[in-house]
């Protein structure tokens, strides 16, 4: 009757810690005035510990990769593509059965913008991604952003 008890206990204690990991990754958003009229937009990924979040560069048949989508508006032009900014790693995936890449800790994407003309506007997106540690992956994840430039 006590292995019983604790096991019980034991599978209660494991699925509640594993319901808490719900998104291994916490945002930061923000602009960045650079001139006049020009700004970064920084979206900073913070990322728990054995977690991986997948680069924007994974190739064919591997995961989904992180993408910064921002939404058109009329009173901005992006400038090249978003930048992704850490400690890239390369790795063989078993599962997917290629090379993908990943980072760990954080992770940064900076897309720069230009105003178009002297007025105040936000730049609204999204940001999707993955993450996986070395015993599973959870599905894709997006969150959305709207940052002021001022």
């Amino acid at each position: 009757m006590k292995k019983i008890f604790y096991t019980l206990i034991l599978t209660m204690i494991a699925g509640m810690v594993t319901a808490q990991i719900k998104d291994p990754v916490s945002w930061t958003f923000e602009a960045k005035k650079k001139s006049a009229d020009t700004y970064d937009v920084v979206l900073t990924a913070t990322i728990q510990g054995k977690w991986h979040i997948y680069s924007q560069k994974t190739g064919k048949g591997g995961p989904i990769p992180t993408k910064m989508t921002v939404k058109p508006n009329p009173l901005i032009s992006l400038v090249g593509t978003a930048k992704e900014i850490g400690k890239v790693e390369k790795i063989y995936d078993e599962i997917f059965q290629t090379d993908v890449l990943y980072l760990s800790n954080t992770a940064q994407y900076v897309q720069t913008v230009k105003l178009k003309g002297k007025v105040k506007t936000n730049v609204t997106g999204t940001i999707e991604y993955m993450v996986c540690d070395d015993a599973q992956c959870l599905p894709p994840t997006k969150k959305s952003f709207d940052i002021k430039l001022q």
